[in-house]
């Protein structure tokens, strides 16, 4: 047995300090099972193939997770269950980023590059390189945890997850921020590039439930960070790592919440192209943008 579950037994007669709820786990199970399904229709469907190592590669990571915790309901002393739903429940959730940073790139693109502090082309540059090392450093952290022999291994590889959390956090923080300043400099027609020729787009109803969508989906994403770093910040033996009920609500219904977002206010349909002579804020013309 890893140090990291001698750790936990201390105090517990399993690793997780409870014995997780097997009609919570198979609720989990179904409600991400149907969003994925879902988003790999609805990526084939309307052609949006970034979907599908985003969204609906986070649904398969978080069916991992939460298979994990059923097989951990059923049979709470068992080792291998515990690091596949540890390892798995904490990285999933990163892939789902990246597709806000392509949704919100797209939503520049139509409606006026001007007003961004970043080119569509720079969020893709920047923010997708983080969301990988983010995912890179959680998953080395998980493995260094799952397999340390030691108590300081497991502590060791328990830090380094959670300097992969807090990195996706502060991720979280400077894209809202862009995301911010860029909305209230459109509605304040105030650009960036003054002297830059693009035209100001129209921001239609399905741009602003598009909008509204990835703002909701990105609070819950941050939620479910802060949940973590406090979780991972406590030890092993916290009492918010020790709390089922934490668990569920904080980190999967926050992550249910943000998959079923981009399901429901789904980029095929809501990006899909603007009319072909909208007119603008000032009167103005201009062409469609194809942008699914």
């Amino acid at each position: 047995m890893s140090s990291l579950l001698v750790a936990r037994d201390t105090q517990s007669d399993n690793s997780y300090g409870y014995v997780p709820q097997e009609t919570v786990a198979i609720l989990f199970l179904a409600l991400f099972g149907i969003s994925t399904v879902l988003h790999v229709c609805q990526a084939t469907y309307y052609r949006v193939w970034w979907l599908l190592p985003t969204a609906a590669l986070c649904g398969v990571g978080e069916l991992l997770g939460w298979s994990g915790r059923l097989w951990s309901s059923i049979s709470p002393a068992l080792e291998t269950p515990f690091l596949i739903q540890i390892s798995t429940t904490i990285i999933s959730p990163t892939p789902l980023l990246a597709a806000s940073f392509i949704i919100l790139a797209r939503v520049i693109h139509q409606l006026g590059t001007s007003y961004s502090l970043l080119t569509p082309k720079w969020y893709t540059i920047l923010f997708l390189p983080c969301d990988i090392i983010a995912l890179v450093v959680q998953a080395v952290g998980g493995g260094m945890a799952s397999s340390a022999d030691t108590l300081s291994g497991a502590n060791l590889g328990a830090n380094v997850m959670l300097g992969g959390i807090g990195f996706q956090f502060a991720v979280i923080v400077i894209f809202s921020a862009l995301s911010l300043d860029f909305i209230q400099r459109y509605v304040r027609d105030k650009r960036v590039r003054v002297h830059e020729n693009t035209p100001r787009g129209v921001l239609s109803l399905n741009l602003k439930l598009m909008l509204a969508a990835l703002a909701f989906s990105t609070t819950t994403l941050f939620i479910r960070s802060v949940y973590r770093i406090i979780e991972l910040a406590s030890g092993w033996n916290g009492r918010i790592i020790e709390t089922q009920v934490y668990f569920n609500v904080l980190d999967g219904g926050m992550v249910v919440l943000a998959i079923y977002t981009l399901n429901i206010a789904h980029p095929g349909v809501l990006l899909r192209h603007t009319p072909e002579k909208d007119l603008d804020a000032d009167g103005g013309s201009q062409k469609s943008v194809e942008l699914a």
